[in-house]
């Protein structure tokens, strides 16, 4: 994995950085670093501030590092073991579970899983089992994009076969394809998107593009999650480098307005392949529109997609940027980078609706504090465990680490529990939750904030959670009410 590796470019894209390279570091160089201020003498830190007065900061560098050198370590078995869980529930789906394998064992019709095929379910579509959309949202209701965009972030978890598949024949949509893209730091392709468009809209098309989040067997996902490198943009602020690097951002030039075709066509990147078949739809079709959305990293990196078409003043682009939609999404920049943000969806009357379910972890880092300046920017629609939606500057407990947030999140974890095995009967057949699901949810009694972040209920709470009340919407434009 080679994560980092190359830091010493970027100087003409940015001239206030802050990198980390793990693969320099050893224990020992880490201790010192707690103690010492000068960050300059440390192979592990390449940063044009000699010196980091701060010691919070320089301990979640030190944090930071341990962590990437630990998903180093550890990639092969990870990725194994997830390999191992998802052949197992595949096969014993394939094969109507214990005693369908039994049966067929003795029928000699035993069904292996291909992992290319439409029916190869990922851990998170075991998580949620649901393919179909909502009959009763329609197309023009205040909920439907953000149902639509929370069922889109899911399906990006699966494999190009069974993301084609639900597209076209399941939702009778249009899919435009399906994409893994390269990151220049990891060597490989690691980011994944699929596009699709809906004609159902009675105004005009509309372009989904999904971002897939954090696999939860890919080192190299949370490698991007908790690489807390950062790149300052003069007049624009601080932005989280794991997730450019995932966009696209390149080692030798950053973020370049125009690049070289035949490196693009060998290795292609996120943010130049999707504007290049973005612009190329927007002009086969003036009357559509297109939205960006993701769950979990897709969040992030869907948020950051319109950051770079700001920076390179993409005005068409941005004039047909309806909406950006995440769900879970962790902080990605500054306070200036928010407000830069802001202007920008302000002055082409973009959408930007972050959705944050209960005590999910993740929309709670990297920390909102003097030592690591991230910070969201926006309102949040914050769904609480009955799935009511209310509009806030910030969700409770913004940084999750608090003496009272471990006692509350136990309590609602507790209560998640319980409800897991009534909500089928209260809601309906179609929110009964798995097994494994269910396991899941144990383990948040251990460690609040992760059964939450899975997809289940962002899209019980796109559902079940009617944004009538907090949000006006009309033919033109959503306007979000502060409570």
């Amino acid at each position: 994995m080679g994560i980092n590796d190359g830091c010493e470019c970027n100087k003409s894209f940015s001239s206030s950085y802050m990198l980390v390279k793990p693969q320099e570091a050893k224990i020992l160089d880490l201790g010192r670093l707690l103690f010492s201020k000068n960050v300059k003498k440390r192979k592990f830190v390449d940063s044009s501030h000699p010196n980091e007065f701060n010691f919070w900061h320089r301990f979640f560098i030190s944090l930071s590092i341990i962590v990437l050198k630990f998903l180093q370590l550890f990639a092969t078995p990870l990725a194994l073991l997830g390999f191992c869980l998802e052949f197992i529930l595949n096969f014993l789906s394939s094969n109507d579970g214990f005693f369908g394998i039994l049966l067929n064992v003795l029928r000699l019709k035993l069904k292996l899983p291909e992992s290319s095929s439409a029916e190869y379910q990922s851990v998170i579509g075991h998580l949620d089992g649901r393919i179909m959309l909502d009959k009763n949202i329609k197309p023009g209701d205040v909920n439907y994009f953000g149902a639509l965009c929370m069922m889109a972030s899911k399906l990006a978890y699966e494999n190009q076969a069974r993301v084609q598949h639900i597209v076209n024949n399941v939702w009778e949509m249009e899919f435009l394809g399906f994409f893994n893209f390269w990151n220049e730091y990891e060597e490989k392709g690691s980011t994944q998107v699929f596009m699709m468009r809906d004609t159902k809209v009675d105004q005009h098309d509309t372009i989904i593009v999904s971002f897939r989040g954090t696999e939860p067997f890919s080192a190299d996902d949370w490698c991007s999650d908790f690489d807390i490198s950062w790149y300052e943009i003069k007049g624009i602020g601080r932005i989280h480098g794991g997730f450019m690097k995932a966009l696209g951002l390149q080692k030798s030039t950053g973020w370049p307005k125009k690049i070289d075709r035949q490196d693009q066509e060998r290795h292609p990147l996120a943010y130049y392949t999707l504007r290049k078949r973005l612009k190329k739809l927007m002009k086969e079709n003036e009357g559509a529109r297109f939205v960006v959305t993701g769950h979990s990293l897709g969040g992030a990196l869907a948020i950051l997609f319109p950051f770079i078409l700001a920076f390179h003043d993409q005005q068409l682009l941005l004039e047909r940027l309806e909406g950006v939609y995440t769900f879970g999404q962790p902080r990605v920049g500054d306070c200036k980078l928010g407000e830069f943000m802001l202007k920008t969806f302000s002055h082409y009357n973009i959408r930007y609706y972050r959705f944050v379910y209960g005590f999910d972890m993740v929309p709670r880092l990297p920390l909102d504090d003097k030592a690591l300046m991230f910070k969201h920017f926006g309102s949040c629609i914050y769904f609480d465990r009955n799935y009511v939606p209310k509009v806030l500057e910030e969700e409770p407990f913004k940084n999750y680490f608090s003496i009272l947030g471990e006692v509350v999140m136990r309590i609602q974890a507790c209560f998640e529990i319980v409800r897991s095995f009534t909500i089928g009967r209260r809601r309906g057949k179609e929110y009964e939750e798995r097994v494994l699901l269910r396991i899941v949810r144990l383990f948040g009694l251990l460690l609040p904030g992760i059964p939450a972040h899975c997809p289940q209920d962002y899209i019980n709470s796109t559902r079940l959670g009617s944004l009538n009340n907090v949000i006006s919407f009309s033919k033109t434009e959503y306007d979000v009410k502060i409570q």
